[in-house]
């Protein structure tokens, strides 16, 4: 297949991948957080290295992995190729984790060709399909437009507010020790706690070994949380796990939802015990 293909999914399968891997708008981004280049590391062939913490991060931001701004994610994502038309794929190392972060930033800058996928590299290698090395993206630059969409993002203030007026069901990611303070933080000199009025659901919960469960599972998963008209703020640690969440309540039929930028990270920074 060399025409162009589009993506009605959030996810795609590996298999799916295999299949279109000779479409003429395929863009395959690998989107493993903390990635550096290295050529004696494998990749899925064609695959370009999006650079969460440097290259779609706001890095003057003090909280890590902060939202870019429009600006940048646009020059960002022309740099690597990337068209107004293009069919995006995105993975990562670990199955399904940053990926749908980069899948959520495109979202929120407007851009619905795009999809995370399923199982990310374990998948693909379990699929026995073929690897490359590791290569730096060195083609043309593209055209890619933003188109900010502003609700898909909250940032602390929202967040006070949602929290103090009851106005969204704010769903946190985190693992159930950390959200219930069983467990301390991962990031050195961050305080346990818990945004007030928040519920916990961890993003492992709508996973098995990397891949994400069957739609009735999920379905089932935020039916206890929320129902689908409720507006939803997803939390975590630094932003990137909510995303996950984001991803399982868009395949669960979700429309109203947003992830916390800053997350836990910022809100224990930010407000006392």
């Amino acid at each position: 297949m060399n025409s162009n293909i589009n993506i009605e999914s959030p996810i795609v399968s590996v298999a799916w991948l295999h299949s279109n891997m000779h479409a003429k708008n395929l863009v395959i981004l690998d989107g493993t957080i903390n990635k550096v280049f290295d050529a004696s590391t494998k990749q899925i062939p064609k695959a370009r290295l999006f650079d969460i913490k440097k290259k779609f991060s706001d890095v003057s931001n003090p909280f890590p992995s902060a939202f870019p701004s429009a600006e940048q994610f646009q020059k960002s994502a022309r740099e690597l190729g990337i068209n107004s038309d293009s069919a995006i794929v995105v993975y990562d190392d670990k199955g399904i984790y940053s990926s749908a972060r980069v899948w959520w930033m495109f979202k929120a800058f407007g851009y619905t060709n795009v999809a995370v996928l399923n199982g990310g590299f374990p998948a693909w290698l379990k699929a026995d399909y073929a690897t490359e090395s590791m290569k730096l993206y060195e083609g043309a630059e593209g055209d890619f437009v933003v188109n900010h969409k502003p609700e898909t993002m909250k940032f602390f203030e929202d967040v006070k507010t949602a929290s103090k007026n009851n106005t969204h069901t704010i769903i946190d990611a985190r693992s159930a020790g950390r959200f219930n303070c069983a467990e301390p933080e991962p990031r050195e000199g961050l305080r346990m706690g818990t945004i007030p009025n928040s519920v916990n659901l961890p993003f492992t919960n709508l996973l098995e070994d990397g891949v994400l469960k069957p739609k009735e599972d999920l379905v089932k998963a935020f039916r206890e949380l929320a129902t689908k008209d409720d507006p939803i703020i997803f939390s975590c640690g630094s932003g990137i796990t909510a995303c996950v969440l984001a991803l399982g309540a868009a395949i669960a039929g979700y429309k109203n939802i947003s992830v916390y930028d800053g997350s836990w990270t910022e809100w224990g920074s930010l407000v006392g015990e």
